[in-house]
């Protein structure tokens, strides 16, 4: 099976440790290595890295060959626009299929956090398996839910459509964008939803067929730029025809239209977390609401729910009584804010662009 790594976003709501020049998935969040570096290093040992392909925009090429010098060249798919995930899929999928089409592919993510790798790599084999004998066209693998996430979107469940091993499979029922916290709730007690993880297997025919069928026009400049791949032209016809497609997410795009019939969904505890905001990142690594979470010269003193990051190693970073904070120092910003503002973080910094304090961003 192939995997591709989706490595392109800018991450601003991680914002001081996620910047422009350096997003979240370069930086050292959980440990020390990035999150890239974790995703590479859940699959290459099974997969190898012939098989691994890592989807980025093309001002972060060097960082990917910086980070992962064991990925071959030819395995990074760069992107020359921002234009959300709808035509990077589909830009990702052009370049697998010259290399098979029937071939089972995995698309995961490079800034998400999974603390039990072996329950990840069973879904991911058990995925496998189903596409290879065609059981479904798409395997969608998801969390067992830890409690109500609004920030996250869930998948609903149908009946259990079989077993693989000691993994059972349910029929793919619905897919919710984060729903309000009430719905959230009703979820969670109902017990027949999952988390979204984002993760899905399927095959490069699948996704091309789909993008054939439900969104032609994009189809068609796709393949203007397939035709190209390999060629003395690829990087002028992608320049010029890439940045001309639709903006749009991939599940707008192909999976709201997908046949239900034809999808299937696995899901366990692998302790799955997409620290999409900087207090996702404090409850992924520590939910309990009387706990900190720390990194880096940091001294707390009766301090609850707050995370602590100092990136400064010459610095001391004192938090005394503090409640639901977040205090990330780094050495030329120093972000300060409660949990419940964090979603204002993102505007401010967006509000950097065209100032003299673009640079910040």
């Amino acid at each position: 099976m192939r995997i591709v790594i989706f490595a392109g976003g800018a991450g601003l709501r991680l914002w001081p440790i996620s910047r422009q020049s350096s997003p979240k998935q370069f930086e050292p969040i959980v440990g020390e290595a990035s999150t890239l570096q974790l995703a590479l290093a859940r699959v290459a040992p099974i997969y190898g890295y012939d098989n691994i392909y890592v989807a980025t925009n093309e001002r972060y090429v060097a960082m990917v060959h910086e980070q992962l010098p064991e990925l071959a060249a030819d395995h990074i798919i760069a992107e020359p626009a921002r234009r959300d995930l709808g035509p990077a899929v589909g830009l990702a999928m052009a370049h697998l299929a010259r290399r098979g089409e029937q071939e089972p592919v995995a698309i995961l993510w490079s800034d998400n956090y999974i603390e039990n790798v072996a329950a990840f790599r069973e879904l991911l084999s058990v995925a496998e398996g189903l596409i290879r004998r065609d059981t479904a066209d798409i395997l969608f693998i998801g969390e067992t839910p830890r409690f109500a996430n609004e920030n996250l979107g869930w998948i609903g469940l149908g009946e259990v459509a079989g077993r693989e091993g000691t993994t059972d499979y349910y029929r793919f029922r619905s897919l919710t964008y984060r729903p309000p916290l009430e719905e959230c709730r009703r979820m969670f007690a109902e017990g027949a939803h999952v988390w979204n993880t984002g993760f899905f297997v399927t095959t490069p025919a699948t996704i091309r067929r789909l993008y054939q069928r439900f969104s032609p026009a994009m189809w068609r400049q796709l393949c203007v730029i397939e035709a190209a791949i390999g060629s003395e032209d690829y990087g002028a016809t992608l320049a010029r025809v890439y940045p001309n497609l639709p903006a749009i997410s991939f599940d707008d795009a192909i999976l709201t239209h997908l046949d239900p019939a034809r999808a299937l969904v696995l899901h366990s505890e692998m302790g799955w977390s997409d620290p999409g905001t900087l207090y996702a990142l404090k409850e992924a690594l520590d939910p309990d609401l009387t706990a900190n979470v720390t990194k880096g010269l940091v001294i707390d003193t009766a301090s609850e729910d707050c995370l602590l990051y100092n990136y400064e190693p010459h610095k001391l970073v004192v938090a005394v009584g503090l409640q639901g904070m977040i205090v990330v120092n780094t050495d030329d910003a120093l972000l300060v804010v409660h949990k419940d503002q964090i979603p204002l973080v993102k505007r401010v910094i967006s509000g950097l662009h065209g100032t003299d304090l673009e640079s910040y961003s």
